[in-house]
């Protein structure tokens, strides 16, 4: 049916571009990002079911919308998992050993830019470039304390790492994930991006750091140590990660099953932490008993406060940025249903052809988010060579950096140094990314030249 015309569609695209424009604007207003996509994927779909049913179709809507939930629910409870491991790896003191570490050290702080922005890189493909941003930048700021040029400088240098090192891994961004899943890539196939990657980086890096000043931070004695159980929360994600890519490649299941039952694991292993936090409660009551029924009521109402609870570290995951995803998938699989990725895909990769559209996607990425854009490429799902999906899947992972506005590491890196790491901060150093965003999709053309 031809409904790209129809008065329910351009309806339909005003809502999207609307919620969108509020999502934007999120720092501004105020307004989680998650609430107005959510409302416009309801009216979005409200619309479809109308315009369907006005041509005599009532069932085609229902099968359209039941597959954007299916795609929804995978990234969400694959996310989710994910998340809470990482919560769990924080509350166990994991992260804040790391920061600790790095700040007693007393490097320079020319030394601590390559070091944070390093760290970034290699952690973002296992932890996520969100959670990685998020460390680094406390690390930054603990050190850098009033000297506001190197904050600025060295959370540039870590939302570009972090955006750069998860392009190579399904785990490392949700746009990497979602090209995963749906199969156009296998597992192995990203590590082809590793040496993009890494000049995007290295150049974005290289050109930061001369605006960098010499000298040292003030000496810090920041103490931090690991939680009982903590290496093995690291063990537990590691096997969870190794089965979720074992369930994909070798039983072709989908990876989320592998890291529900990764999930499952630290289910238990959390029942053994609470009853060993039980038996030390008990043991503390009888040490010390002397103390009287009011202090020994305080005392254990203190150590309770410290049980390890894993539906706690569920309740830390990122709810608004899951919401969200929720929101974006739906609106974009709406306006698929009116035939406007059918008519985006035929305008793009068939007249542009897919090098320049796929290149327009990461500068897209930069002021969109590069979530509904990737979705949105996958829902047009274009007859594209291996090394063009892997030109997109770095376009989408780095072109964000381009902006602060452009990748959930960068939102949430100026919500973590407010005042100091802000939109025009880092729109002065635009020029160094998109010279690093330039040099690896060169990088990318002539190492996997046999990909294309």
């Amino acid at each position: 049916m031809e409904l790209a015309t129809h008065w329910a569609g351009f309806v339909a695209l005003a809502l999207f571009v609307g919620a969108y424009a509020l999502v934007i604007l999120e720092e501004n207003l105020h307004l989680k990002k998650s609430k107005p996509v959510i409302v416009a994927a309801g009216f979005i779909w409200i619309l479809v079911a109308y315009a369907y049913m006005s041509q005599g179709d009532t069932h085609t809507a229902e099968e359209l919308v039941r597959h954007n939930l299916l795609e929804f629910g995978e990234l969400f409870l694959f996310l989710l998992a994910a998340m809470t491991y990482i919560n769990t790896m924080e509350e166990r003191g994991i992260f804040d050993v790391l920061r600790a570490w790095l700040v007693n050290q007393g490097f320079s702080l020319r030394t601590v830019f390559w070091i944070t922005g390093g760290i970034a890189f290699v952690m973002s493909p296992f932890a996520d470039n969100l959670a990685t941003a998020l460390l680094m930048a406390t690390v930054v700021i603990s050190v850098g304390g009033s000297n506001h040029r190197f904050v600025a400088l060295a959370c540039i240098n870590i939302v570009v790492a972090a955006n750069a090192g998860g392009a190579f891994s399904p785990f490392g961004d949700i746009t990497t994930l979602m090209v995963w899943q749906k199969g156009n890539l296998q597992f192995t196939e990203f590590f082809a991006l590793i040496v993009p990657s890494i000049v995007n980086w290295g150049v974005t890096a290289g050109l930061l750091s001369f605006g960098l000043s010499d000298g040292n931070p003030e000496p810090l004695r920041e103490k931090a140590h690991l939680q009982h159980g903590a290496l093995v929360v690291l063990g537990l994600f590691i096997l969870t990660i190794t089965m979720a890519v074992s369930f994909h490649n070798f039983l072709h299941m989908p990876p989320v099953i592998g890291m529900m039952t990764g999930l499952g694991f630290l289910k238990f292993f959390g029942y053994y932490l609470q009853r060993r936090d039980q038996a030390r409660l008990a043991q503390e009551m009888v040490q010390h008993s002397a103390l009287g029924i009011e202090a020994l009521h305080d005392r254990g109402e203190e150590l309770h406060k410290n049980f390890y609870d894993i539906f706690t570290n569920l309740q830390k995951a990122e709810w608004d940025t899951l919401m969200f995803f929720y929101g974006v998938i739906l609106c974009v699989g709406g306006l698929g249903a009116f035939g406007y990725l059918a008519l985006g895909s035929e305008v793009l990769y068939l007249g542009m052809g897919p090098t320049f559209s796929n290149i327009m996607v990461g500068i897209a990425s930069a002021v969109v988010d590069n979530i509904p854009v990737m979705f949105a490429v996958l829902a047009m799902n274009p007859e594209m060579s291996e090394g063009q999906w892997l030109l997109v899947t770095l376009t989408a992972g780095v072109g964000g950096s381009m902006l602060s506005i452009g990748s959930a590491a960068g939102v949430a890196v100026m919500g973590q140094a407010r005042g100091i790491y802000t939109f025009f901060t880092h729109l002065k150093w635009s020029w160094a990314i998109v010279l690093g965003y330039a040099a690896s999709i060169a990088v990318h053309f002539w190492i996997n030249a046999d990909a294309f």
